[in-house]
């Protein structure tokens, strides 16, 4: 493949807008034959990629010869970021690892909608960029949607700028319950001694009290843990402003919240976030939101500030594997 030239394609349903298209689309055209081809190809053309990545948010590869967790995990080192594994994240969902790192996206069942987040937006520790590799798509729906973060805050603060400056100014607050075990039934199942890393009450109050929680146990053994508060805007080194944080995850997909949104997301200073606001936020993402329409052996790289991401439900007998690396804050 030539180390001077990027293939890009555009497909019906990419967002335009001033600055960028979203996703950006590289297409292999069966120039790389090997993963270590790719790799090189992958080196030969990082700082254009790197460029393409934080104005447009994602970056599809197509076509490229990735076809397994291994080479999926050698293509992705391939970008020389710092890796960050399933094992040290704060994430409550319950995943399975393949190799050190990488992992699938969710255990959750086809028909349970994870909505739009940020990844570990509502942890204190979150990944900078996010692998996702189709090594199998379903065969009817499973997309994975992605909405462009800066953007959608742009049309917050037009819709609402006091609603959108409570937020940048107050921040936010997340009530979590781990579960005692691991239940893959569950979007959030993650059991809390996998989630914080422990084995005891002890342990888990040492690691909770370092990272700012507060917490209680509950009679079944699970434990209701609450953030310290946590940005629900960032300012990006660009000046660009993105609504980086889990509120459309929470109040669509989190159990109660719709109900009374105050279970579990409030501002930080413990004020309750308006429902219609929440239901706008909502409304007003569905006109930055990409559907990723897999193909098998398709790479997404996502910018972890700036787009939001999920999974459609899906059906079909074919099994749906979305395997996941992360990368730390610092790459």
């Amino acid at each position: 493949m030539s180390a001077t030239e990027l293939n890009y394609a555009q497909v019906p349903t990419q967002l335009t807008f001033d600055d960028s298209v979203f996703p950006c689309i590289v297409v292999n055209n069966n120039n790389a034959s090997t993963v270590e081809e790719a790799v090189a190809f992958i080196r030969a053309h990082k700082s254009e990629l790197a460029k393409k990545l934080r104005s447009s948010g994602a970056v599809l590869f197509r076509g490229f010869p990735i076809n397994s967790a291994e080479t999926f995990d050698t293509f992705s080192a391939g970008f020389d970021y710092d890796n960050f594994t399933y094992q040290e994240s704060l994430s409550n969902a319950v995943r399975i690892n393949f190799t050190e790192r990488v992992f699938t996206a969710n255990e959750a069942p086809k028909d349970v909608e994870i909505y739009l987040h940020h990844e570990m937006a509502q942890t204190p520790i979150s990944p900078s960029k996010l692998f996702f590799f189709c090594k199998s798509a379903a065969e009817e729906g499973g997309a994975t949607p992605l909405c462009r973060s800066d953007k959608l805050f742009s049309a917050l603060k037009q819709y609402d700028s006091q609603l959108a400056d409570d937020f940048e100014q107050k921040g936010l607050k997340y009530t979590t319950y781990m579960p005692a075990a691991d239940d893959a039934t569950s979007g959030q199942g993650r059991s809390w001694k996998s989630t914080l890393s422990v084995e005891t009450k002890e342990e888990a109050h040492n690691k909770l009290t370092e990272l700012g929680y507060e917490w209680e146990w509950l009679e079944d053994g699970s434990l209701k843990a609450i953030t310290p508060v946590l940005p629900a805007v960032l300012t990006l080194e660009n000046g660009v402003q993105v609504f980086y944080n889990q509120l459309i995850a929470a109040y669509m997909g989190w159990k109660g919240v719709r109900e009374n949104p105050s279970v579990a997301i409030t501002f930080g200073d413990g004020s309750a976030i308006p429902k219609a606001g929440l239901e706008k936020i909502v409304e007003l993402s569905k006109d930055y939101t990409f559907d990723l329409a897999w193909q098998d052996g398709d790479v997404a790289l996502v910018d972890n500030e700036m787009a939001m991401h999920g999974r459609r439900p899906f059906t079909g007998e074919r099994k749906r594997q979305v395997l996941v690396a992360l990368t730390a804050a610092n790459a």
